[in-house]
């Protein structure tokens, strides 16, 4: 079993809401960038699963808040693969500061075309790709 993918960044001030918190739906924009990044070193990039006739669709999300982030923290984003499934994947989430858990979330996807949209099975070069990061 592998890794969770970890990801750094910092909080933005234009993140936070007027109580100087991250606004709640910018977490799951920190689990997108996350993301990317992780198909960025599994692939080379999301693109180039695109390029190569798959795309990914999120289709359902679970996002629960434990503790605040505030604008300057720094903050590491962990992505693991909980279920590789036929047509889909679903990962488990966390945002901690420190030691601290702030966000935890179950993203699933759900394999289509690039071009039709249609759901399609996850083909075996995007499944090796991934493995390392299953939990």
């Amino acid at each position: 079993m592998g890794e969770p993918f970890r990801h750094a960044l910092r909080v933005r001030f234009s993140e936070c809401d007027p109580q100087g918190i991250v606004f709640n739906g910018n977490y799951l924009v920190f689990f997108d960038v996350a993301l990317t990044e992780l198909f960025r070193a599994a692939l080379g990039s999301w693109h180039e699963m695109v390029r190569r006739g798959t795309d990914l669709l999120l289709v359902e999300s679970r996002v629960t808040y434990r503790a605040p982030a505030h604008s300057d923290d720094l903050v590491d984003v962990e992505l693991a693969i909980a279920r590789l499934g036929t047509t889909s994947l679903t990962l488990t989430g966390r945002i901690l500061r420190g030691g601290d858990l702030l966000t935890d979330a179950d993203l699933h996807y759900v394999g289509v075309s690039p071009e039709s949209h249609e759901k399609q099975p996850l083909p075996p070069w995007l499944r090796a790709a991934l493995e390392p990061y299953a939990a």
